[in-house]
């Protein structure tokens, strides 16, 4: 039951994630109508007893298998094209927040208001809480407001990173010499954890990402601290 529940996609924490989920679902209903149908079509194959020896061509059956297809392609391509324009638009963003990958540690930068900087590492083994996680948390947490827009640029200083939170559907690489950006908006509180997704050396699997989403006036007491 464990390794089934494993298979699954994360909880949703963000819109951007409920609609990666629903068009996940979208196609994956496509495909095993796809699969029955060529397993129905393999089975009554096998029976065939080949009792017409003069058909030579087919060309009803020939225009079906072209269209066919071509259909299903547009019914997966435009919920496709949508989910990528929704990925990349940015739009009034409330929080900027910058993210630089090192090996092996993120440091992260809140802009917009005064210059706070700080570095997170893993919190190692031997100094965990009763409540936190091996290999997921971390001595400094990003702190976000929810139902807040947020800009997030990323960066890296050495080799190349990924930047990954799955209940939020970001993923982004960091690529030294590169400022790439990406949005995301959550709608709840809570803690969302996440990894490198880029093999970028030996403790590749040791930098994690931790954001605390907390209410815009937490964030404002926090952020005056």
């Amino acid at each position: 039951m464990a390794t089934w529940s494993n298979l699954n996609l994360q909880d949703s924490a963000s819109p951007l994630m409920e609609q990666l989920m629903f068009f996940h679902d979208h196609t994956l209903m496509i495909l095993m109508m796809i699969t029955m149908l060529v397993s129905y079509l393999m089975t009554t194959l096998s029976f065939n007893k080949y009792i017409n020896r003069y058909l030579l061509e087919g060309q009803t059956i020939e225009v079906i298998w072209t269209i066919l297809p071509a259909i299903t392609l547009i019914f997966i391509a435009l919920p496709s094209l949508q989910l990528l324009y929704l990925l990349d638009e940015v739009s009034n963003p409330s929080v900027t927040l910058k993210s630089i990958g090192h090996q092996w540690y993120w440091s992260y930068e809140y802009s917009d208001f005064k210059k706070i900087e700080f570095d997170s590492y893993m919190t190692p083994t031997n100094e965990l809480k009763n409540n936190e996680f091996r290999l997921l948390d971390v001595d400094n947490r990003i702190m976000l407001p929810f139902n807040t827009q947020i800009r997030m640029l990323v960066t890296a200083l050495d080799v190349i990173h990924s930047w990954t939170i799955p209940t939020l559907g970001v993923k982004i690489d960091a690529t030294p010499g590169r400022l790439n950006q990406t949005n995301f908006f959550m709608n709840r509180s809570g803690l969302f954890y996440g990894q490198c997704s880029e093999i970028c050396g030996s403790n590749h699997s040791f930098m994690p990402i931790v954001i605390e989403s907390i209410s815009t006036n937490t964030f404002v007491k926090w952020i005056s601290k």
